[in-house]
């Protein structure tokens, strides 16, 4: 996460299962300017930690009306994770601000299908995940998508266990400029 920090990222996001998240969200939330969140966050226990820890944003695999409400009790922007647009009216419905593409896999959920989700659902602010690269994230943007969400295609698993963050920086500075495109 430092390394895309170093290549110009402000929105940092830590899912919980990752080893030591609560403590990472805690010391990364010290640093003002970053916005930091937790994500696959599957209940309302993981979002009170997570809150607790710093967190400003909650993000999930899933729509859960108990971790949207417990989101807006503690006064954070929740993101359900959603692949229908029966599943983002819903988590709308319920409260979320946010409604994450998930998975958004080019062909099947790529940028026509955002637009076309977003024709007759104006309201939704669709963020896609998981499938956004350098080469689609302008093409997500133009078709409608709120914000982006670069997984793999910014923290590749051979460059973090190879220790590569040099790589991992570079990505995100090409990340942050196809998506300014």
């Amino acid at each position: 996460m430092r390394a895309a920090v170093r290549g110009g990222f402000r929105v940092c996001e830590f899912t919980l299962t990752v080893p030591g998240a609560v403590e990472l969200i805690a010391e990364f939330r010290r640093d003002s300017s970053l916005i930091v969140g937790a994500g696959t966050v599957l209940t309302r226990e993981d979002a009170r930690a997570a809150v607790g820890a710093g967190a400003q944003f909650l993000v999930s695999p899933v729509v859960d009306e108990e971790v949207i409400d417990e989101a807006a009790r503690l006064g954070v922007a929740m993101m359900p994770g959603c692949a229908t647009p029966t599943e983002m009216l819903r988590a709308h419905r319920a409260g979320a601000a946010l409604q994450k593409l998930f998975p958004s896999v080019p062909g099947s959920h790529g940028p026509t299908w955002v637009r076309q989700t977003l024709a007759p659902l104006p309201m939704l602010r669709i963020v896609p995940t998981s499938g956004v690269t350098p080469e689609n994230a302008a093409d997500y943007l133009r078709a409608g998508a709120w914000a982006l969400g670069f997984v793999n295609a910014l923290f590749d698993p051979a460059d973090i266990a190879a220790g590569r963050f040099d790589a991992i920086e570079a990505r995100a500075r090409a990340c942050l400029a196809a998506a300014s495109s």
